[in-house]
């Protein structure tokens, strides 16, 4: 047997070792601050101070329910969940039907007005913002959660058309010409039989519109003086101000406010892999 033919099986061996072994270390980098925060919410100041890295001695609870029962705090989290719902439930909904037409229909300019649409993950947000403040402001939208909602919704259409695209035009043409002798409009295929198959798609697209308006900071920071209006990240940064010198209260209010988003991320975590591995797969 030749050396080469010996090495292959050590390397097979070592190479999912490797593999693991990165992506464990990744997982304590990201976990560790986690817990810190945790913990660190259970403690006081001097706790912090004295002893940052061991469990809290004696355990502080207050830290945490003193937040749940501010009524901010709730204020808040319902003006984070229903702009990230209005604003995933505007993205999904045109972002589907642009790449319907994208995928479905050929047309003269169609690759060209998609390059455009592709071109919006190349424009950085911040450098948008003081046109867009201005314009929120002619319009009348500052202060209103459609200052925040629409801009968010236009921001993510690019990405959105590009996913759901490349999932609509992995549908066989043979189901649409089936669809067509049987009488189905161009929309009825698009609605009562696209959309049910690319569920996946529109579950992983879904995913990501609410998870990047939920992290949104700048621009509900730029749009909102209102603090009866203000998001979750807003309200964790008016709080470390308010509460700059009480560390521990604050690191339970950034624990609080991270649990949401970890929360649904877990129920959506299997719909969003999923959703990514058909898309490649079928592209």
């Amino acid at each position: 047997m030749s050396t080469h033919a010996r090495d292959k099986p050590a390397i097979q061996v070592a190479k999912p070792i490797a593999l693991h072994a990165v992506v464990i270390v990744i997982g304590i980098f990201i976990l560790l601050p986690i817990l810190y925060g945790v913990l660190g919410g259970f403690k006081n100041n001097q706790q912090l101070s004295t002893n940052p890295i061991g469990l809290p001695d004696p355990w502080v609870p207050s830290n945490y329910t003193n937040v749940l029962a501010s009524g901010d705090f709730w204020v808040q989290v319902w003006n984070s969940s229903f702009i990230a719902l209005a604003t995933t439930f505007i993205t999904v909904g045109v972002s589907a039907l642009a790449a319907f037409v994208f995928a479905r229909f050929a047309f003269r300019g169609r690759e060209f007005l998609f390059t455009v649409f592709a071109a919006g993950l190349m424009f950085p947000f911040a450098v948008a913002i003081l046109p867009l403040f201005l314009l929120l402001r002619f319009f009348g939208l500052l202060n209103n959660p459609l200052g925040v909602i629409l801009p968010q919704a236009a921001f993510g259409l690019s990405l959105t058309i590009i996913i759901l695209r490349q999932f609509f035009r992995s549908i066989p043409g043979e189901i649409e010409e089936a669809a067509t002798l049987d009488g189905c409009t161009p929309f009825g295929f698009f609605w009562r039989i696209l959309l049910p198959m690319a569920r996946p798609a529109l579950a992983t697209v879904s995913v990501l519109a609410i998870v990047g308006s939920w992290n949104n900071f700048f621009l509900p920071l730029v749009v909102f003086n209102d603090p009866g209006l203000w998001t979750l990240p807003v309200g964790v940064q008016q709080f470390q101000g308010q509460f700059s010198r009480d560390t521990a209260r604050i690191l339970a209010y950034v624990v609080l406010a991270m649990v949401p988003a970890l929360a649904f991320y877990a129920v959506a975590e299997r719909h969003l892999v999923g959703g990514l591995t058909t898309g490649a797969t079928k592209g």
